[in-house]
């Protein structure tokens, strides 16, 4: 045992089609989740992040895909279970918060059978028990008068209470590891600020480890504690969330920070733009994926794939990284 909750070794997602090339949606990534770690995924859209979590999740289709590598929870490879071995552990082991709550939930039943059935499933209660524990997570999560609302339905919710009573059904089994997957699209800032404070305080109240995916590192700034910056499938750079910030070495971490808004920022600074988009890209098995866009290109990038450096407790894939002293 290694004492972490969670190791991902080598992952690939290709989906496959017919006479056409394989599409890489994630290209080797590897990272380890510790109990009560919360772990950073952040990239733009296209970088690969759902893909992962899907395929930790083993939700992804069983066709037209092929996942590789391998994704161990307490020793186990969670690739290698049957279909039904790993729908024993979905929602008991590890549970996901989706990105999108209406699309999410089903829209014909109630909140409160969407809630009891995850009860029903693995933790076998039923009737008035399985009621009442599905309205006490319900105020868990800061809903309002939780037992009125087991007999709505998700369009009779707002967005913010669509997404906690999502939360909700994600911990009703005391997950040891939740992903949450781009909790905070489509809210607003107060909404987003509340759904990140009862993330934190769960995994701190719970225990669990917590996954979180987001294309704003703004989000993850106060919330994470070590975080893996992908780009094009692979991590390109991975740090602690403070020497991350205060020095970001590769580029694109570079280019996200600078296009974030600052309150210390002089009056009229302009924001700074990564051009380009994520399909602008080169094949990582003879280039830097990253180059037709980085600021920092040499011709070493469009000819050779850039080594993995681990140092200080950093992960850099660069071959020009932004020096430490540039910020």
């Amino acid at each position: 045992m290694t004492g972490q909750l969670l190791e991902v070794r080598d992952l690939q997602v290709a989906f496959t089609r017919r006479r056409e090339p394989d599409t890489i949606a994630v290209d080797g990534v590897s990272f380890d989740v510790a109990p009560g770690q919360v772990v950073g995924l952040v990239g733009e859209s296209g970088c690969g992040k759902s893909v992962t979590s899907l395929a930790i999740m083993r939700l992804l289709p069983a066709r037209g895909v092929r996942v590789t590598g391998s994704v161990r929870m307490d020793g186990t490879d969670l690739l290698t279970l049957s279909e039904s071995q790993m729908r024993e552990r979905r929602g008991r082991d590890l549970s996901m918060v989706f990105q999108d709550p209406l699309s999410s939930l089903n829209p014909v039943i109630p909140i409160g059978l969407q809630v009891t059935e995850v009860l029903r499933r693995h933790r076998g209660m039923a009737g008035d028990k399985a009621r009442k524990a599905a309205a006490e997570l319900l105020e868990r999560v800061g809903i309002p008068d939780p037992r009125r609302r087991l007999d709505s339905y998700p369009h009779q919710l707002s967005g913010g209470m669509r997404q906690r009573a999502l939360i909700a059904i994600a911990l009703a089994c005391q997950p040891r590891l939740l992903i949450a997957d781009e909790p905070t699209t489509a809210l607003d800032v107060t909404i987003q600020a509340q759904i990140l404070g009862l993330l934190s305080e769960l995994v701190q109240e719970t225990g669990a480890a917590l996954i979180m995916i987001t294309h704003d590192l703004g989000v993850v700034a106060g919330l994470c504690e070590t975080v893996n910056v992908l780009y094009s499938g692979r991590i390109v750079e991975r740090a602690q969330r403070h020497r991350l910030f205060g020095t970001p070495r590769h580029p694109y971490t570079h280019g996200l920070l600078r296009s974030i808004p600052r309150l210390d920022a002089p009056p009229g600074e302009e924001l700074e733009a990564i051009r380009g988009s994520v399909v602008d890209n080169l094949p990582w098995d003879h280039a830097c994926a990253f180059a037709p866009r980085c600021p920092r290109e040499i011709p070493q990038c469009t000819e050779v794939s850039p080594p993995v450096e681990t140092s200080g407790g950093r992960l850099l894939r660069c071959h020009n990284p932004v020096p430490a002293s540039a910020e």
